[in-house]
């Protein structure tokens, strides 16, 4: 079923984990392009301070304090979008927490926390937009999930496992809505590594402050790209060739992935100059005690500010299709060789 969605300027969009990072950006392009805003976070003072931004712009936004992995606070969210504005366009799930550490390091209740946000977040946000949506014409949800939802990564296991739960959940809804031939849209949008508070904000087993390996994209490039997925109906979109790439070399190359990632993962996801402090806040349980809107986090090293395959990918054109198919095809086919599978088998 073919589902039409609206332009920004005439849609009600609902956007989760508002006051930081990706969803701070996004909500802020959104803001600039006409959309009418539903805002929820943590922090009732940053959603507070946001709403006073909002309001300097002219933007018709109302914001509401919650935690997304309780279920009845995802559903005041969603009360709070019929009661202003009558019906939601785009619910946007992007509220996220992370922990660094081996999986031995890590506590069962750090573990569950992440799954609770992460994971049951997602599930209690598209749920609660599928109810409300259905009757109301339709519209487009939008899952945030990463690169790790298709390549798992060493001392992220746990945000990595939420974020495949994510693809999962993600796939089998999309699959029910089209059975149903309900008139939504349900993409699964998914980022490389993105200079933003997260690492800040990770709880830290390491020795080490966290980092991400480069190459590091802008905030910016992801709030594009949900902003796309707001008006333009689409299964899957990644934010950076890495995670791309990462996808595609993890489903044809496992080994010597792990291989690559032992080898340099380790070590790029810490910053050697710059010791953990056992005394750091982190945003796992309760929101950034700072309480200011960061959009950035100004990582060590250079960030990307545009992504050839992003600006490539969101060209919707059939050529675009021949050309990744017949590349796919031949990596597939080259792998199926039998010199090919005694080189990397290991």
């Amino acid at each position: 079923m073919s589902v039409k969605l609206k332009k920004l300027n005439e849609q009600v969009m609902v956007l989760t984990g508002a006051t930081s990072g990706i969803g701070l950006v996004t909500a802020r392009q959104a803001a600039e392009a006409g959309a009418k805003l539903v805002l929820a976070a943590r922090d009732a003072d940053a959603l507070d301070t946001l709403a006073h931004e909002m309001r300097q712009r002219g933007v018709d936004a109302v914001t509401v304090a919650a935690d997304v992995g309780k279920p009845e606070d995802v559903e005041r969210i969603g009360q709070a979008a019929i009661e202003r504005f009558g019906r939601i366009d785009t619910w946007v799930n992007n509220a996220g927490v992370g922990v660094y550490g081996s999986q031995e390091q890590t506590s069962l209740d750090d573990m569950q926390r992440v799954m609770q946000t992460n994971f049951w977040g997602v599930v209690h946000g598209c749920l609660t937009a599928v109810k409300l949506m259905k009757p109301r014409g339709g519209g487009a949800i939008v899952n945030v999930g990463s690169e790790a939802s298709d390549r798992s990564v060493p001392l992220m296991g746990t945000y990595a496992a939420s974020k495949h739960a994510v693809k999962a959940f993600t796939e089998s809804l999309r699959m029910e809505l089209e059975k149903d031939k309900a008139p939504i849209s349900l993409t699964l949008v998914k980022p490389a590594g993105i200079d933003t508070p997260f690492t800040a904000h990770a709880r830290n087993y390491m020795a080490h402050e966290p980092d991400l390996p480069p190459p590091v994209y802008a905030p910016e490039l992801v709030a594009k790209t949900i902003l796309y997925a707001a008006e333009t109906p689409a299964r899957d979109l990644f934010v950076g060739g890495r995670a791309k790439l990462m996808s595609v070399l993890g489903a044809v190359l496992p080994r010597p992935v792990d291989r690559i990632m032992r080898a340099t993962v380790f070590r790029q996801e810490q910053q050697p100059d710059q010791p953990n402090n056992p005394d750091r806040r982190d945003a796992l349980y309760a929101p950034d005690p700072a309480r200011e809107l960061r959009q950035r986090n100004n990582l060590p090293h250079k960030t990307s500010e545009r992504s050839l395959y992003q600006a490539y990918q969101l060209r919707s054109t059939p050529v675009k299709t021949v050309i990744v198919g017949g590349a796919l095809l031949a990596a597939w086919t080259l792998m199926r060789r039998p010199t090919a599978r005694n080189v990397w088998q290991a």
